[in-house]
């Protein structure tokens, strides 16, 4: 059963269990709390078709609809127990406060019985759900696909390890890879893939979902790079325990089903707060697009009568994960000013027409991304994407660069805020210092401090 399935019947199933547990609480307060005659009216109707959609955004923003098929027992205990504890107490304030009591014990009543017929309903067909899965991860009839860093015996030792244990972990290995081409012990029980320097082609192709780096002492020196390598790639890494002295503050224990790992945690924004972020920049893009018309039509004049060419300039960037995408931008140089290849910028580029050389200050040749935003190619905040061409050449200097493909880049950026358009490697370099801060101190408040300098920029004309 696939992902999307089974996120599927998750919803489903907590929809249609809303709508029942809501109804039997309409029921149930009508008739035993304030003891009058219950009746189908249309509050009942208007809570039947609001309530449960209150329910599944909280359960999003509570991240119970990501990645399903990890969900186990107890999790989803604690995501029941909370989320309802929260809905319970924020449909008694939106919806309930008003009603009309005769006493106040009959609000303490409302709420406790508001909890407990939600979380009833709610917890028994998302227990029977995660039962199945759980159960058939434990028969190895499904997992998430496996690759593993490392062909010597401390790869073989945790490949018996795994498949050894009477019970699945969620592991199918699909293959290793190593990093000197000579070690290949597990080339017996698994096909070779190639060498770490095509990690990222192999991610892909394979459609890896974990990665078990299993490397010998000799070979430590090297696991931070590659970390960062798989990093860029959506992926869950983990390494052996033994390797625990090498990171520090960036991984967390995890026992899978009798196989002790280490995950290497690298996200540091919350599941509520990626919901929120990606909710806002769909909603932003929208009013944008509607309300900026006017402006488009203007810029697209101006752009037209600057120069021959067209009015938008598309090219390939590279987005999250690696995925290349084409970035639209209004025009700002002359047409075919790459015809000798790729060239940056620079602030007196004879290329850049008078009209683009407004807009580039202003961003404003930057407004038509916000389609690239609402079709998920981009976010309003996050690392600027570059072209392969100069990533390759950032990496050959500082290997780090690759982290910033982890998330969707962005319209605007700590490193756009503070540097502006880099005009050589060097200067995208000092750029990758602001962006790889924004990556470890991602949240909502920076997000809002960045787009509101952006603003000021754009109002300005500040913007190099």
């Amino acid at each position: 059963m696939n992902s999307r399935l089974l996120t599927f019947l998750l919803i489903f199933f907590d929809w249609a269990a809303a709508s029942f547990a809501w109804g039997v609480f309409y029921y149930v307060r009508k008739t035993r709390i304030e003891n009058v005659e219950f009746s189908v009216n249309e509050s009942f109707y208007y809570g039947i078709l609001i309530i449960p959609l209150v329910w599944l955004f909280l359960y999003m923003l509570q991240g119970t609809y990501q990645d399903v098929r990890r969900l186990h027992r107890m999790k989803i205990l604690n995501l029941t127990f909370l989320g309802t504890v929260l809905g319970s107490v924020g449909i008694f304030f939106l919806f309930l406060l008003d009603d009309e009591i005769v006493e106040y014990r009959q609000y303490y009543q409302s709420v406790f019985l508001l909890f407990g017929i939600q979380f009833m309903f709610v917890f028994v067909p998302r227990m029977f759900l995660v039962s199945f899965i759980v159960k058939r991860i434990h028969q190895r009839k499904t997992g998430f696909k496996t690759l593993i860093v490392g062909g010597s015996d401390k790869a073989v030792d945790i490949y018996k390890e795994i498949t050894e244990l009477p019970k699945g972990t969620g592991h199918q290995f699909i293959g290793f890879i190593n990093l000197n081409g000579v070690d290949k012990l597990l080339e017996d029980s698994l096909p070779y893939l190639g060498h770490i320097d095509d990690v990222e082609h192999i991610l892909r192709e394979n459609e890896i979902e974990e990665v078990i780096i299993a490397l010998e002492s000799v070979e430590h020196d090297r696991l931070k790079t590659i970390i960062s390598r798989l990093e860029g790639g959506d992926v869950r890494i983990k390494i052996l325990p033994d390797m625990y002295d090498i990171l520090s503050g960036t991984v967390e224990m995890s026992n899978i089903f009798g196989a002790l790992l280490i995950n290497v945690n690298s996200e540091v924004m919350p599941v509520w707060q990626r919901t929120f972020k990606r909710l806002i920049d769909i909603s932003v893009s929208i009013v944008s697009l509607i309300l900026l018309t006017p402006l488009f039509i203007v810029l697209g004049v101006l752009v037209k009568l600057s120069s021959p060419g067209p009015i938008l300039f598309k090219q390939e960037r590279i987005g999250k994960n690696g995925v290349p995408f084409k970035i639209i931008k209004f025009r700002t140089m002359y047409q075919n000013s790459e015809k000798n290849g790729p060239q940056l910028s620079s602030s007196s580029d004879p290329r850049i027409t008078k009209i683009g050389r407004f807009m580039r200050k202003s961003r404003l040749d930057e407004f038509p991304q916000f389609y690239n935003v609402l079709v998920g190619d981009m976010s309003l905040v996050g690392p600027r994407p570059e072209r392969q061409f100069y990533i390759d050449k950032i990496v050959d200097v500082e290997p780090q660069f690759l982290e910033l493909t982890k998330v969707r880049p962005g319209i605007t950026s700590w490193g756009q805020v503070k540097y502006g358009y880099a005009e050589n490697v060097d200067q995208m370099l000092d750029r990758m210092k602001y962006d790889l801060l924004y990556l470890k101190n991602r949240s909502l408040s920076l997000d809002f401090k960045i787009m509101l300098y952006t603003v000021l920029i754009i109002f300005k004309g500040a913007g190099k």
